[in-house]
């Protein structure tokens, strides 16, 4: 104990009151103590809080050696974390992972830096205020702590949470409860660096047994005109039937039928916000779900390293691709990602002129003045992003559009009706462009594919609203499809669908770039032509077939194939 208590005392003490020199480190660690009182739930929960805020003061004091300074540092931190993990539950009903700061990139800043002006001036504004306040505890702080000590207290706090987080690993369902912000965050630290320690980012075979024989099929050479393809992603649209007892419009379900009377369903792998989980099922063909743990960041992680997708089997058939996007492109890498898949023309919001949430047809009028500038130069691919469905739902989205005939069916949720006033919205501009494209491009063949990439963020609550936060976890983390189906349609204007067979009645959304080409009339290139086999085997599923086994596969043979690179 003298030996301890002599590495806490300092060489040079100035004469102070005792408990003076004592109030700066107690302080916050008072502080800390009352969040994870305010914040953390059970034994398990607080135990992790408390070897996570031992190894974060540790590891200041290894770099500081005065506990002052190192305890507001690290209450600092905590603060931050619990801010953004409440903003990201929010958006997304999910609080923030430790794999938030284990994929970091340019394009993540960019977008924060442009979404968030503010965020300029608050950064300033606690620049000016911290450093004073840290100089001034540097220099009050009588304390010094051992670098032998801090090194000691940080290894036996970081193996305590180490072998707490392996024995109690993170429920699934504890990231989408509002709360444990601290303590799931570090103990989702430990699965996730365990994680990719065991098998890397991208989830694949360590061999395949066959490979593909690219370049060996023979030219796009196909039979008629190639029609111009459209690639409509309705914004968290699906058809609210599905939940028992909603009240809707009458005639309302027309806008989920394709041009053969037939409604489809679409199986996505995101609830109520993550739409780039579906960006990157319909553009480069594969599964989010292939990530794991990383999966929140499958856009970020796959941009630059998956060169496979639609739109560059499309450019190989002589089409070229555009993408009417509507946010900054630096948000989850989007642009980046876009590319590589094979998007030549990325147009941001910024390229657009559009603000966060445009109605439908604003988004129509910039496609069809696209086509009109370039249809005369071949055939098109067009990526639409519509966005007047997004939430939130509390306020009425652009009152002056309501079409002329809404009536508010009355639904107990005011999310519910003003939900379907914007479908209604919808339904009425897709109209209107279908109308225009028969009218200004008389004779030329367009084939349409639209899709719902999630349901709207209330989806989740209506299904059985009786349930808790960590029961609906569990259901979405066991991807029940009553939390996991939209829809998809296939129209065509001047062109008759050519080959409909993958056009499942309830398709996996990495599917669909099977529906688009073989709709067209496009041969198929070897890497779509062997998931052509695995749609047949697996009858419309892809990673949910034999335990993610034909998607590792599928993986592996990418990999081998050079159309993944670095994962």
């Amino acid at each position: 104990m003298t030996s301890i208590a002599r590495r806490f005392t300092p060489a040079d003490m100035p004469s102070r009151d005792g408990l003076t020199r004592v109030v700066p480190v107690a302080a916050f660690h008072v502080a800390a103590l009352a969040v994870m009182v305010w914040s953390e739930q059970g034994p398990i929960r607080t135990a992790a809080f408390l070897l996570t805020w031992g190894l974060l003061n540790c590891s200041w004091l290894a770099l500081l050696r005065r506990p002052a300074l190192s305890a507001a540092l690290s209450f600092a931190l905590l603060v931050i974390l619990i801010m953004i993990s409440r903003f990201k539950f929010d958006v997304l009903w999910m609080t923030a992972s430790f794999v938030d700061v284990m994929v970091i990139d340019a394009d993540t800043f960019a977008f924060l830096w442009q979404v968030f002006p503010n965020v300029r001036t608050a950064v300033i504004a606690v620049a000016i205020t911290a450093v004073p306040l840290a100089v001034l505890l540097w220099w009050i702080d009588p304390f010094r702590v051992r670098l032998r000590a801090a090194l000691a207290g940080g290894v036996a706090c970081l193996a305590g949470l180490t072998g707490l987080s392996l024995a109690y690993p993170v429920h699934p369902g504890e990231a989408f409860g509002d709360g444990n912000y601290f303590s799931a965050f570090a103990r989702s630290g430990v699965d996730a660096v365990s994680g990719y320690m065991a098998g890397g980012f991208l989830e694949s075979d360590p061999v395949a047994a066959d490979r593909l024989r690219l370049g060996m099929e023979e030219s796009c050479a196909p039979a008629g005109k190639r029609p111009h393809i459209i690639l409509l992603h309705d914004e968290s649209s699906y058809d609210i039937r599905i939940v028992e007892g909603v009240k809707v419009p009458p005639n309302y379900g027309r806008h989920f039928l394709s041009y053969d009377g037939k409604a489809r369903k679409f199986l996505v792998e995101g609830a109520g916000g993550p739409s780039w989980y579906t960006e990157y099922n319909v553009l480069a063909g594969l599964s989010s779900r292939s990530y794991g743990h990383f999966q929140f960041f499958v856009t970020r992680i796959a941009a630059g390293r998956v060169g496979r997708g639609l739109p560059s089997a499309l450019k190989r058939c002589g089409y070229r691709t555009f993408s009417i996007y509507p946010a900054y492109g630096s948000f989850l890498g989007a642009r980046s990602f876009y590319r590589g898949t094979g998007v030549e023309n990325f147009l941001d919001g910024k390229d657009i002129g559009g603000r966060a949430f445009e109605p439908d047809q604003f988004y129509f009028d910039i496609a069809a003045r696209m086509i009109d500038h370039q249809h005369d130069g071949g055939p098109m691919f067009l990526h639409v992003y519509l966005t007047a469905n997004h939430f939130p739902y509390d306020y009425p989205f652009r009152d002056d559009l309501t079409p002329e005939n809404w009536r508010s069916p009355g639904n107990n949720k005011r999310e519910v009706n003003e939900y379907l006033r914007r479908q209604a919205m919808t339904e009425r501009d897709y109209g209107a462009f279908l109308e225009r494209l028969k009218r200004d491009f008389t004779g030329e063949p367009f084939l349409i594919i639209r899709f719902g990439d999630h349901q709207p963020d209330f989806g989740k609550l209506i299904v059985d609203p009786k349930i808790d936060a960590m029961e609906l976890g569990r259901r979405l983390m066991s991807y029940d499809p009553r939390y996991y189906t939209t829809y998809y349609a296939v129209d065509a204007i001047n062109f008759r669908p050519v080959n409909l067979s993958s056009a499942l009645d309830t398709l996996d959304a990495p599917y669909l770039p099977l529906v688009v080409q073989e709709a067209a009339g496009l041969p198929l290139d070897a890497s779509f032509t062997e998931q052509k086999r695995i749609l047949e085997r697996c009858k419309g599923l892809f990673y949910g077939c034999a335990g993610g086994a034909e998607a590792r596969r599928f993986n592996r043979l990418l990999i081998d194939a050079g159309l993944i690179k670095g994962l």
